[in-house]
């Protein structure tokens, strides 16, 4: 795969998934625009890790309205281009569907407005700029297989908003694949990162229950969902603009 001269915008970047999708642009010859929420000191390692000139950082908070469109006009100043967007960054927040009217519907409107709104937000800000620049583009958007499974009793607002954001991916490619702007979806399940140790940590039985679900008998590492996001951004599978690809070790078939 060739990144040269391509500048990837990448949600959630600084950790798990994000961070490998950077490395493997940064090492196929590409540059990214980084961006993270919270966690400074692990967005300037991975700066440090790629080097300046291959990475732009952005900070900001995606569960505020209108975020998503001040990190794409903070992400063009960079290089004055944008050629892919990969909608990584997401949340999985506990609904305590037994809690007060307002506790729920604030959880619900936060997931929905990180995990579906801001991306949509970042679509749009980047298929009008391709339009106007008579370019073309492509969008990954990061779902999850709860999108098609659903899952557990806490997280229905999670599930719903990737099954959304599913949705939202067919609907680009039909309306604008013609134009060269190409959407695609990755649906990963259970994924190794920084997070997921933490919570074998904390939890010791955890991994075992969980690769218990799982027939290739392992959690994915975080550079496959990386190598699967860069295929679909390469350009090398334009065909598949609108499709799916589950990552999940058959935990979930469709």
């Amino acid at each position: 795969m060739n990144f040269s001269n391509k500048v990837v915008l990448i949600t959630g970047g600084s950790r798990g998934i994000g961070a490998a999708t950077a490395r493997k642009v940064v090492s196929s010859g590409g540059m990214v625009v980084i961006h993270y929420r919270s966690d400074k000191a692990a967005a300037n390692n991975l700066v440090a890790e790629l080097g300046s000139d291959n990475c732009y950082l952005v900070r900001m908070d995606l569960d505020t309205p209108g975020a998503a469109n001040i990190i794409w006009q903070d992400a063009l100043v960079w290089k004055d281009k944008i050629d892919v967007v990969v909608n990584n960054a997401g949340i999985f927040l506990d609904e305590n569907r037994e809690g007060s009217n307002e506790n729920w519907q604030k959880l619900w409107l936060q997931t929905l407005q990180v995990n579906l709104i801001s991306a949509a937000d970042l679509c749009r800000e980047a298929i009008n700029y391709w339009q106007r620049a008579q370019v073309s583009g492509a969008i990954i958007n990061v779902a999850s297989r709860a999108a098609f499974r659903g899952d557990d009793p806490d997280h229905w607002a999670y599930a719903a908003s990737k099954g959304g954001l599913v949705s939202l991916t067919k609907t680009l490619a039909r309306a604008y694949s013609g134009q060269g702007i190409y959407t695609y979806c990755v649906a990963p399940g259970f994924v190794m990162t920084d997070m997921a140790e933490s919570a074998f940590d904390q939890d010791p039985t955890l991994r075992d229950r969980l690769i218990q679900d799982i027939p290739h008998g392992d959690i994915a590492p975080a550079d496959q969902i990386a190598n699967a996001i860069c295929f679909l951004a390469s350009g090398l599978a334009t065909h598949a603009t609108g499709q799916t690809l589950d990552i999940n070790g058959a935990s979930y078939v469709r």
